[in-house]
């Protein structure tokens, strides 16, 4: 999906600077720095997720998977600062000099081809948007996706298509009323597009950056399985963390029976840790911790003081 993306926003950029250097539009040279930022921001999460796949090492015990989140990051950023600024600047410094298009028709070829590759580019990254939304609504599904890189091409071509459809406006109108300074306007509005994407992705990647835990319904399964087991009478706590889209780090305090001896709870954590594994592949590092409630209870309340 990303090295489809990366392919084609390379061909549209370098169609959109040729099509703004032949007619001197505003908005078209704004959305050529959009598809410029767009290609730099596949590179970036494709390099990201490579970084990500490390193994772990004495230095990084838990391994690399959170360099996908801080690339997701960085695209944010760069979305923000290059795309957005560009934009904006762009589009003031034509609102306050405006000057007539020339070539017209094609800026509108150019958009037209360019609508057509990204409503592509943005169908391939819906279906795999969808394919993991499961039940869950649009909203609920982007808020609680681990996953930065799908989210943000998903993000990214919307905008994208977003942005073509005012470019179009701005030029088709201010040809047809003849008021250039509506294309400088399209390019104010593109900057605004691309610096509320850039907000949103900043967001949710912020918070999947400094810890974020599992989706709650995969708790609930976690829970479920353990409240099944006849060894374990209470659960203390369940925490999780996504260190990388496919990778939690969970753990656990639990109540055991009391009647167990300590061969018998090593046993049952054992086998609890290969059902959790089985029903949750993405928990790749469990730690549970034997403690009764009351103790729980206490250390809770002490550290709450």
């Amino acid at each position: 999906m990303i090295f489809a993306a990366l392919a084609g926003n390379t061909l549209i950029a370098i169609t959109k600077y040729s099509a703004a250097f032949i007619t001197g539009s505003s908005a078209m040279f704004s959305e050529a720095i959009h598809s410029t930022v767009d290609t730099g921001n596949q590179a970036l999460l494709l390099y990201g997720l490579g970084r990500a796949n490390r193994k772990p090492d004495a230095d990084h015990p838990f391994g690399y998977a959170q360099e996908v989140y801080f690339w997701a990051f960085m695209v944010a950023i760069l979305v923000f600062a290059v795309g957005a600024g560009v934009s904006l600047y762009e589009g003031v410094h034509k609102v306050m000099h405006p000057e007539p298009i020339t070539n017209v028709y094609v800026n509108y070829i150019v958009l037209g081809m360019a609508m057509i590759f990204e409503a592509i580019a943005w169908m391939i990254a819906f279906r795999e948007f969808n394919s993991r939304r499961g039940r869950r609504g649009y909203l609920q599904a982007m808020r609680e996706s681990k996953d930065p890189s799908v989210m943000t091409v998903l993000l990214e071509d919307s905008a994208a298509l977003l942005g073509l459809v005012v470019a179009f406006l701005g030029i088709f109108f201010g040809e047809m009323l003849e008021i250039p300074v509506l294309d400088g306007a399209a390019s104010i509005v593109i900057g605004l597009i691309l610096a509320g994407t850039a907000t949103l992705l900043a967001v949710e990647t912020k918070s999947l950056l400094i810890g974020e835990s599992a989706s709650p319904h995969i708790v609930k399964r976690i829970e479920r399985l353990l409240v099944a087991h006849p060894q374990v009478t209470r659960i203390n706590e369940i925490l999780t963390m996504h260190l990388g889209p496919s990778d939690i780090l969970l753990n656990l305090s639990i109540d055991f029976d009391d009647a167990l001896t300590a061969a018998d709870v090593e046993a049952t954590i054992t086998i609890l840790e290969s059902q959790i594994k089985h029903a949750v592949p993405a928990a790749r590092r469990i730690f549970i911790e034997a403690q009764s409630w009351q103790g729980h209870r206490r250390m809770t309340l002490r550290e709450n003081d």
